[in-house]
């Protein structure tokens, strides 16, 4: 096979189990509240809500590290960018041809964490 054929080939199909996730950063928040609740947190590598369901970061979720991080901005913004790069490499894995994009991906681990800016600027005057 030369070069060019190599460069271009296909990633091979999903046909076995799922990828086994690597071992970067341990989603163990946010913690269960109340405790005898499912916590809300992630299904790897599918990173669905284990409690509702829903594409994880949910909203409770959201909330509840919020909560359990106030006051440590910087720690919540450091755990959501290491979620953020193993959900990016798991999706990829499961769905390479249309699965979500980095810019969606970023929008739903990082963007609505502490150092989120506005998505529009305000005015001189309305600050």
């Amino acid at each position: 096979m030369d070069d060019q054929s190599r460069r271009y080939r296909r990633r091979p199909v999903l046909v076995g189990p799922l990828p086994v996730p690597r071992l970067g950063p341990y989603a163990d928040r946010p913690r269960a509240y109340p405790a005898d609740r499912v916590p809300h947190l992630p299904l790897r590598p599918m990173w669905l809500c284990r409690a509702c369901g829903r594409p994880w970061p949910c909203a409770e979720a959201r909330l509840l590290l919020r909560v359990e991080y106030d006051g440590r901005p910087v720690d919540l913004a450091v755990y959501l960018s290491g979620l953020y790069h193993e959900a990016t490499h798991d999706l990829f894995w499961l769905n390479p041809h249309d699965g979500p994009t980095p810019r969606e991906l970023f929008e739903r681990f990082v963007a609505w964490g502490p150092y989120r800016r506005p998505a529009v600027e305000p005015a001189a005057g309305e600050r």
